[in-house]
């Protein structure tokens, strides 16, 4: 199973500052050392973390493939053609959201995103689609081209974050009203879903990928699956690594999927 490593959150750091470090372009010589498959980032419509240059520097100089996830607004869906990262990763996005919430909705907006993987098509960037564990949107991301389908995992991560954490005694509570019995028969349907989701991506000949919220405590049921191929974990990572240092940090996770 391989590793993608989201680097968003170095730039998240520098932002905040305003100033020239930590420089996101300094992570790629260890990621790869410490055994990451691939380099992940967002180029967001606001750019509140990865900027255009970041992600040129980046595609320039990355041992790894660059996987860049990205909207299907056309102006970003143009930068990407002319950076040439390896992967595009369409994500759904909003100005106000915090992180991504929830899977792009492939039936509603077929007709954009079909214009937009036909672009990147042109430019020769394989195209993968950040979905919900649906049957529906898997098949229609199937129907209209795409190489790869990533599942989102952040229902499956706050449930895991709300029976196995303090987190309902801090003010980040999540599933708060639900009880443990609850929160545990909800995590196995989610799995269960998960896993149907990835045998039909298989069956429709799609790649699956797999993302969002994946930490160290929760991402074995998850690498568990067989049909998924690659994870990309991002904030988990960039957080342990203020305590442990990036290579100690990917080379934990590393060792956790595999």
């Amino acid at each position: 199973m391989k590793l993608g490593v989201n680097i968003d959150h170095i730039a998240t750091i520098r932002n905040a500052r305003q100033i020239n470090e930590p420089d996101p372009l300094m992570a790629l010589e260890i990621l790869k050392e410490a055994g990451a498959d691939q380099v992940t980032i967002h180029l967001r419509e606001d750019r509140r973390h990865i900027k255009e240059f970041d992600a040129e520097r980046i595609i320039q100089n990355s041992f790894l493939p660059v996987n860049m996830e990205c909207s299907i607004n056309s102006e970003i869906i143009n930068i990407i053609c002319k950076l040439k990262p390896h992967r595009a990763t369409l994500v759904p996005e909003k100005r106000e959201e915090v992180t991504t919430e929830g899977g792009l909705d492939v039936i509603k907006f077929e007709n954009e995103i079909k214009e937009a993987i036909n672009k990147l098509h042109k430019n020769d960037i394989e195209v993968s689609l950040f979905i919900d564990p649906n049957f529906e949107q898997i098949t229609k991301s199937a129907e209209i081209g795409a190489e790869m389908i990533e599942l989102h995992t952040g229902k499956y991560a706050n449930l895991h974050l709300a029976l196995n954490t303090n987190i309902n005694h801090t003010p980040f509570k999540i599933y708060q009203n639900l009880d443990r019995k609850t929160l545990q028969k909800e995590i196995e349907l989610e799995i269960a879903l998960i896993k149907d989701a990835a045998r039909l991506g298989n069956e429709l000949n799609l790649e699956v990928a797999a993302g969002h919220g994946l930490n160290y405590q929760n991402v074995k049921e998850i690498a568990n699956i067989k049909e998924i191929v690659e994870l990309n974990i991002g904030h988990s990572i960039i957080a342990n690594s203020i305590f442990i240092g990036l290579k100690e940090a990917v080379k934990k996770m590393r060792e956790l999927i595999s």
